[in-house]
């Protein structure tokens, strides 16, 4: 049990340096490219979720709640459709355009 707590925090702490990681080089990087790291973020919260606690969630909100994943809602559009809880989600991001 000790161990099992461990190694949730371990991967909590590398998911959430991971995030502000990710969140650092979007400053730096290309427009293309900032939409390919959400999804990667996304992508990595959901298959932590799953190694932790088995299934993948039903939702981002879950990821943003639970396991860090943090993007910026006005210029990006993510869609997370979880089919079961046992199959890896369908996931699109979509730079959303201003005006």
């Amino acid at each position: 049990m000790v161990k099992r707590d461990i190694a949730i925090i371990l991967l909590l702490v590398i998911l959430v340096a991971g995030a502000f990681k990710a969140v650092s080089y979007l400053d730096n990087s290309e427009q293309g490219t900032q939409t390919e790291m959400v999804y990667d973020a996304v992508k990595k919260a959901a298959l932590t979720c799953y190694a932790v606690e088995g299934a993948y969630p039903g939702g981002l909100a879950y990821l943003e709640d639970n396991y860090g994943l943090s993007y910026d809602h006005d210029l990006y559009m993510v869609v997370y459709n979880a089919f079961a809880s046992n199959l890896f989600p369908e996931i699109h991001v979509m730079e959303q355009k201003a005006g």
